[in-house]
């Protein structure tokens, strides 16, 4: 039930970013459509105790893009339901030695990515297929619970910088790559437990294969 109403909340956003299509259509080269992919996370920690190893997610939602005729300049906005998962390893050391435990951090969230994009259109083969490459603020909104096994507290906004390239074929199908550099805090550990403060980045790929109508 919670899955299903994650679901329905980006739903909801992104019809009300698709609301105006039909008369963007009509002034200029305004598009629509689906979205879905994989999501591969990485968490950056500034103690040497912890370390994460990457687990795959995924990701999938609605997108909109208006690129200038005959530029290949333009932009686009996506609503994404993405799902983050990372295996946390703490490595402490007391009286007994030194000690290891782990814990599963898996996080939701909706994501809202904003993208300046150039498609580089080449004479003669740019209708059957077109590489792009794109850059902007991904905005990250926690949609799951904020603390985790009360010794891991996830931030409820989270911002990254996107860098990402793809081909575009039969003016329809566009499969993508990005690199989201974090640059705010993800989340925290907690002193009391780890003996200092414990703060993380994201840092993620995420490879989409969009529809365009």
């Amino acid at each position: 039930m919670k899955f299903v109403k994650k679901i329905f909340s980006a739903a909801l956003l992104g019809l009300a970013i698709f609301t105006a299509a039909p008369q963007a259509e009509a002034a200029g080269p305004f598009r629509f459509g689906i979205k879905a992919g994989v999501a591969i996370n990485d968490l950056k920690f500034n103690e040497d105790a912890f370390n994460a190893n990457n687990r795959t997610g995924f990701t999938g939602g609605l997108t909109a893009q208006f690129v200038v005729p005959l530029t290949g300049i333009g932009c686009d906005i996506s609503a994404m339901y993405t799902h983050r998962s990372n295996r946390i390893s703490v490595n402490s050391t007391d009286a007994n030695g030194t000690s290891a435990s782990s814990m599963n951090v898996n996080r939701d969230y909706l994501e809202i990515p904003v993208n300046f994009r150039w498609e580089i259109n080449i004479i003669g083969i740019n209708k059957i297929v077109a590489p792009f490459i794109t850059t902007g603020p991904d905005f990250s909104f926690l949609m799951s619970k904020q603390n985790v096994n009360d010794a891991w507290k996830e931030k409820k906004f989270d911002l990254a910088w996107n860098f990402g390239f793809g081909l575009q074929f039969v003016q329809k199908v566009q499969i993508a790559a990005s690199y989201g550099l974090g640059l705010t805090k993800s989340a925290s550990g907690d002193a009391s437990l780890y003996g200092t403060g414990i703060d993380s980045k994201n840092r993620f790929w995420t490879v989409t294969a969009a529809y365009l109508f």
